[in-house]
C-alpha cells in the first residue's frame, strides 16, 4: 500500500476495471516508486503519432520539444512539460480523468 491516498484509490479503480489495458497501468502504478516511468517531451515527440492518446505511468518532463497535438495522461507533469504539450495543441490528463473519458481504454498506448 502507498502513501499517497489518491493514489491508492486510482489503483483500486483501476484493478477493479476488466480491460487489460486498465490491470497493466495498476501494475505499474502499485509497484516501487523506483520503477515508475520518467517521460521527456523529445521521446514522446519521436515515437507518438498525432492525436494519439498516451498515458504515462509517472512523469512527463520537458526537455525537448513537441511539435504534434498528443493527448497525454500521467501521474503528474513539470510545468514545463504541461505548457509545451498546451501549447502543441495537445491536452494533459490525470489517469483518473483518462479512465472516465475511455472507460473502455480504446485507442490509448500506454508509454514508457
Amino acid at each position: 500500500m502507498k502513501k499517497n491516498p489518491e493514489l491508492n484509490k486510482l489503483i483500486e479503480e483501476l484493478s477493479g476495471k476488466e480491460e487489460k489495458i486498465w490491470k497493466n497501468l495498476a501494475r505499474r502504478l502499485s509497484g516501487p516508486r523506483r520503477n515508475l516511468t520518467l517521460v521527456n517531451l523529445a521521446r514522446l515527440n519521436r515515437y507518438a503519432s498525432n492525436k494519439e492518446k498516451i498515458v504515462v505511468p509517472g512523469k512527463v518532463l520537458g526537455y525537448g520539444n513537441i511539435e504534434k497535438e498528443i493527448l497525454v495522461s500521467a501521474l503528474s507533469f513539470s510545468g514545463e512539460a504541461e505548457r509545451k504539450i498546451k501549447k502543441a495543441g495537445g491536452k494533459c490528463y490525470t489517469i483518473g480523468e483518462l479512465l472516465k473519458e475511455s472507460p473502455k481504454g480504446e485507442k490509448i498506448r500506454i508509454f514508457g
